[in-house]
């Protein structure tokens, strides 16, 4: 065990005096999990590798619990295109659609057992969501706050007086601390996320044993990633921002540390919706910190060429994209189960564009939430709306062909890009949004979060015709062609091409460069032309699009119809 590298950072966190008996405490932890962890040597990404984002009741039938008919259904219809299953939180909860955890080592009952989660595993590598910035107020260990016990009174954050709070970063337009009755009068606990939700205290060495222990115990059940949600926040400093600070970072280092040691085929990925260059400060110097950090840029500006028909400012961010190793990669989204984060554009787009941004959403029928900054101005940060609806107009004329053909387009961008794609089971069947959901719940993310019952989605996808059938055929075809391609290896090689303003194009090549495919995409309902001899120095031969197989001469102008992708070899 490397116990200068854990020892080091205990220190960062909790300072020389009590360095030695945690660490001596941290070797005992590792020790009893050494047996009961699968015996797995360090397992890189390759182009094979790709990942579902799902609600664990996403597929409901009246007979099974919803996790097993999502791995029935998964096993049926994707197990050939899609290796691994983000499940999103399966533990009892309490409120934000999981997010509010009761209990970090349970399922819900609702939803099935831990015993239908490693039959999963039988078929998909799985991602575990750690939900660790802060827990519900209805778990035993904020109850236990609550009424006085002592193994619970330095859990959470207690703050007395009324300090100035100015300089603390909000994600939401909610009050930061909330009042609570407890044995010992009543307490303001720190809540970043709502009053359901109180953030832990990791000033408390306590805490941080605990929940290395959780993600250990997630091991133990067969993650193989680990998201570390609204990891941002994790430390509370009074006279700070709150938000990225170094014992942050240590902290998750030492995450790394430990499953380095014990767990060397699990992978971090840090959730930090923020702008581009605080995003990727959680890959450390490349060798020591999360593995794979959220592209959170991506989504945005794939919406932005779409709507603007050019991709001009997507190539210029694209070509600024950089890795501190070629051991760390991004993970690449365009939807997920949260909205559409405008955070990460600022400094890419101007305030008036990313206002551009909103109202043609709005336009589409979606949401805009907001946050509160340090002077009480509000502010937009997410667009809440199915990633379909936001490339389509609901109300819109575009024929059927045309709304598939934009939305294709967007996800080859997605699953061209570096890194490893993930897919929300939303965008993988061309669902739209449900504005119903927002009425019922009050919740704009409820938007995007419609469950399906088994018999009525798969009736649609068995329909040749229709929406769902079309896109889920088409993005499981894209899928079986990009891992046939060491070209798309997550830490291949990536160069941005300079084309017309209405192509996105990257030349992509393996590892080792023996593989190259030149992506080409179309965000424009414009023909574009472009001279195969200007890119001539990476092609030879019969050059052909993967894709359809289609050959073409290098001689001759390729045309790209409007939305269309060629990935040339």
């Amino acid at each position: 065990m490397d116990n200068e590298r854990i020892r080091f950072l205990i220190t960062n966190i909790y300072g020389e005096e009590l360095s030695g008996s945690l660490t001596g405490r941290l070797n005992l932890l590792l020790d009893n999990y050494r047996s009961r962890l699968p015996k797995t040597s360090a397992q890189g990404l390759s182009e094979h590798d790709s990942i579902l984002i799902t609600y664990p009741d996403q597929i409901q039938e009246s007979d099974r619990p919803p996790l097993q008919s999502l791995a029935d259904f998964c096993k049926n219809h994707i197990e050939d295109v899609i290796s691994t299953i983000h499940i999103l939180p399966f533990y009892p909860w309490s409120s934000d659609d999981g997010f509010s955890v009761v209990d970090y080592r349970a399922v819900d009952p609702r939803y099935g057992s831990w015993e239908v989660i490693r039959e999963l595993r039988k078929h998909f590598n799985l991602m575990f969501d750690a939900v660790i910035n802060h827990i519900s107020i209805q778990s035993e260990w904020f109850q236990g706050f609550l009424n006085g016990d002592e193994a619970y009174l330095e859990y959470f954050i207690s703050i007395e007086g009324n300090p100035d709070l100015s300089l603390v970063v909000r994600p939401r337009a909610l009050p930061l601390l909330t009042t609570f009755e407890t044995k010992r009068g009543d307490q303001k606990v720190w809540t970043t996320f709502s009053a359901d939700q109180a953030d832990l205290n990791y000033q408390n060495p306590e805490v941080l044993f605990e929940i290395i222990d959780i993600l250990l115990f997630y091991v133990s059940q067969g993650a193989r990633f680990i998201r570390l949600d609204a990891i941002a926040y994790l430390w509370k400093e009074l006279g700070t921002p709150c938000i990225h600070l170094p014992q942050t970072h240590s902290v998750i280092q030492l995450f790394r540390a430990v499953l380095d040691e014990v767990a060397p085929h699990v992978l971090l990925i840090t959730e930090t919706n923020v702008p581009h260059a605080e995003n990727i400060s959680y890959f450390g110097d490349g060798s020591d910190e999360a593995q794979l950090v959220y592209n959170f840029s991506l989504p945005p500006l794939v919406l932005h060429a779409f709507q603007t028909g050019s991709a001009e400012t997507l190539t210029r961010w694209a070509k600024s994209l950089r890795l501190p190793s070629n051991r760390v990669t991004f993970f690449n989204f365009l939807a997920s189960h949260d909205g559409i984060g405008l955070n990460p554009l600022r400094g890419v787009l101007s305030d008036r564009e990313i206002e551009e941004v909103a109202n043609r959403v709005s336009a589409h029928g979606g949401l805009v939430s907001f946050k509160s900054e340090p002077d009480g101005s509000k502010l937009p940060y997410e667009l809440n709306i199915n990633y379909f609806d936001a490339l389509n107009d609901p109300a819109g004329a575009d024929p059927l062909e045309i709304q598939v053909g934009r939305f294709i387009t967007a996800h080859a961008i997605l699953l061209a890009m570096i890194g490893l794609p993930g897919i929300y089971f939303h965008s993988l069947v061309g669902s739209r949004g449900w504005p119903e959901g927002v009425q019922e719940t009050g919740r704009n993310r409820t938007i995007n979060r419609r469950k399906f019952k088994r018999v009525d989605l798969e009736t649609r996808l068995l329909d040749a015709g229709s929406r769902e059938s079309e896109v889920f055929n088409r993005l499981k075809h894209l899928l079986r062609v990009r891992s046939s391609h060491t070209a798309f290896h997550p830490h291949g090689n990536q160069q941005v091409l300079d084309l017309p303003l209405g192509i996105f194009g990257l030349l992509r090549s393996s590892p080792g460069n023996e593989d190259s495919v030149i992506c080409l995409h179309n965000v424009s309902g414009h023909l574009h032309e472009i001279d195969l001899k200007n890119i001539n120095e990476h092609l030879s031969g019969n050059p052909s699009d993967i894709i359809s197989g289609k050959m073409f001469g290098l001689d001759q102008p390729l045309v790209l119809q409007p939305y269309q992708t060629l990935w040339i070899k």
